[in-house]
């Protein structure tokens, strides 16, 4: 076998000097703090037997067989796509591989050479990742702060635009997008939806929500922007299945000529073989339970943990280690690599699972404990992770 490179070696060797290296974690027994099951609908056997019925009714092959340009786009893809359009209201749904393809394939193709981006600083690695495949000029606005993105807006009028007219941005065959998201997966916490959406719809710019931590939970299980009552305004809605829905693929919801669009210019979507009919088919089995009682029962008693928690928390008097966030991801800044791994590592062997996030993934100094709260977690987990947590800190 060849050597393996020298660069790559030194790249690792700097991870394990920043006591940032990754290793894929094995399986564990412990009280889930981790994962991102908030409603626990990986588990619900429900949604399996509803899944296997689904395909025997419709569709009864294993695999995709190809791209959905060629051969995988079978009939239970329409099928979701339009029970998608229509419970999240908009002219179209997209379905995509994961999240990360979703956004790949949006950010990469959809803004063009002379557009503008400007996106929250703390959007995820997926989106990041999708600008830099664009064409596109982007900046970066300080975490969820409308002003400072509405001054480098108004800068970047000025510049391309040396009397701009007043109240009206738009320039020439000039688009802008402004992208964040509605729950953060680090932080967990919002921006204001309503001010973007009043900024973009005023001034011409393309609004750009990923509701990944907010589908299946708010507004129903239909998200933020629904909650908001703003996804008429909204250019794009990216949501994902492998999160509180409990399974995997994502969606990109807009108007049906952004769908056309994507479907001739989304490469992660035209190059890749489509989710196979078991995978389609737990979503839409997903969907039905979320809408049932019982998934609404889930819905509440998430709410109710994390309202739970935030008051543990404050009995604990912890509540100003943790950022302020009223939805299912609770994190804790704890500075330093090494730091913050040790206390994830205590944790551990009291019996619960709590990820400690780790630079470069967050910024160097902002190193953190996430807690991940689930419909599963009992008052008495909550507590005692909260007890454990204030003497081992």
């Amino acid at each position: 076998m060849p050597d393996f490179p020298k660069k790559l070696i030194d790249k690792l060797e700097k991870r394990v000097e920043e006591n940032s290296l990754r290793i894929l974690p094995s399986a564990s027994n412990l009280v889930d703090f981790s994962s991102n099951d908030y409603l626990g609908f990986s588990k619900e056997i429900w949604i399996g037997e509803k899944a296997r019925e689904i395909l025997r009714s419709s569709d009864s092959r294993n695999g995709a067989t190809g791209s959905r340009l060629l051969s995988g786009n079978y009939a239970l893809y329409q099928t979701l796509e339009n029970y998608l359009a229509n419970f999240h209201n908009c002219g179209s749904a997209l379905v995509f591989n994961s999240g990360y393809d979703a956004n790949l394939g949006f950010f990469a193709s959809v803004p063009q050479r002379g557009d503008f981006i400007f996106y929250d600083e703390y959007a995820h690695a997926s989106i990041r990742d999708g600008i830099q495949l664009s064409n596109a000029k982007s900046y970066k606005f300080k975490h969820n702060d409308l002003a400072d993105l509405k001054t480098k807006v108004e800068l970047l009028v000025q510049t391309n635009h040396p009397e701009p007219v007043e109240g009206e941005l738009r320039i020439e065959n000039l688009e802008i997008y402004i992208v964040t998201e509605s729950v953060f997966s680090m932080d967990g916490d919002s921006p204001d939806l309503e001010g973007l959406s009043r900024f973009c719809e005023e001034n011409n710019c393309h609004l750009v929500v990923d509701e990944a931590h907010a589908g299946g939970i708010f507004g129903g299980g239909k998200g933020l922007c629904q909650e908001h009552e703003i996804e008429d305004v909204i250019f794009a809605r990216i949501i994902t299945f492998g999160k509180a829905m409990g399974c995997h693929g994502a969606a990109i919801l807009g108007s049906k000529e952004l769908r056309e669009y994507l479907v001739n210019y989304a490469r992660s979507l035209i190059y890749t073989t489509a989710l196979p009919p078991h995978a389609i088919a737990s979503i839409l089995a997903a969907y039905d339970f979320l809408n049932s009682s019982e998934g609404k029962d889930k819905q509440q008693q998430l709410q109710e943990n994390t309202a739970y928690f935030r008051k543990q928390l404050q009995e604990n008097n912890l509540q100003n280690c943790f950022i302020e966030s009223n939805s299912a991801i609770q994190s804790m800044e704890v500075a330093g690599n090494l730091t913050v791994k040790n206390l994830s590592e205590k944790l551990s062997k009291k019996g619960f699972d709590v990820k400690a996030i780790l630079s470069p993934t967050v910024p160097e100094g902002k190193e953190r404990l996430r807690f991940c709260l689930h419909a599963f977690n009992t008052k008495d987990e909550l507590k005692e992770i909260v007890q454990i947590l204030k003497q081992v800190k």
